[in-house]
């Protein structure tokens, strides 16, 4: 059988931390004197600390001083770790479990490529941090996706090339990314945000054994 680089976002791919962030953002917006939407949380999918705090800022049209700035940096991960630090291995999301023992069993290379400074601890806490042969997260890299640097890094850590990369993502930013590696993108969401995947599923429910054995044996 064929080796192939199984690369993997975290947050709404393997878990569902989203609900966290959002939780976290929510309440420092409302520390601020406005409030978030779970429509509006859904732009900040992928996109990095600083950004999405400059997003809020914009959307409560409020500005801060730097100072200020990094503290409600600091506030909102502390938020955030204090809701992580409760995880385990119930968090995983539907039959993501599955598709890892197929690709471990079949010997496939097995990445993670996610924009979270927390990724490793996540892992930890749900029981899946000896399953990922390459962990590239936040701190690995300087281009946050859309760029494919974190994609790129993985498929060197796991010796494969882009081209027999597969990449299973949830936001808009993180598909661009996967597309831009040369690699095979999976969207997983809605075929309306995620259109420009090479092919989308809801969740991993909806992927069979089988269309993973046909993606390495390609």
């Amino acid at each position: 059988m064929n080796k192939k680089g199984f690369i993997f976002d975290l947050d709404g791919v393997i878990v569902d931390t989203a609900k966290y962030h959002y939780l976290s953002w929510k309440s420092l917006a409302n520390e601020l004197g406005f409030d978030i939407t779970l429509e509006q949380n859904e732009q900040l999918k992928g996109v990095s600390r600083v950004r999405s705090l400059e997003i809020i800022l914009g959307w409560g049209n409020k500005t801060l001083t730097e100072e200020a700035f990094a503290k409600y940096m600091a506030e909102k991960n502390d938020n955030y770790l204090s809701h992580i630090a409760q995880m385990d291995a119930g968090e995983i999301l539907p039959d993501i479990p599955k598709t890892l023992n197929y690709l471990q069993e079949t010997q496939q290379g097995i990445a993670l490529g996610s924009a979270s400074k927390n990724a490793r601890k996540i892992l930890q806490k749900v029981n899946l941090y000896e399953t990922f042969q390459a962990i590239v997260d936040g701190n690995d890299v300087s281009k946050a996706k859309p760029d494919p640097e974190v994609f790129l890094i993985a498929a060197q850590q796991l010796n494969t090339v882009p081209t027999d990369c597969i990449v299973f993502e949830d936001s808009v930013a993180g598909v661009t990314a996967a597309n831009a590696a040369g690699m095979i993108s999976i969207g997983i969401g809605s075929d309306e945000t995620l259109g420009h995947a090479d092919y989308v599923f809801n969740d991993f429910t909806e992927i069979q054994t089988r269309f993973i054995e046909e993606l390495i044996n390609r």
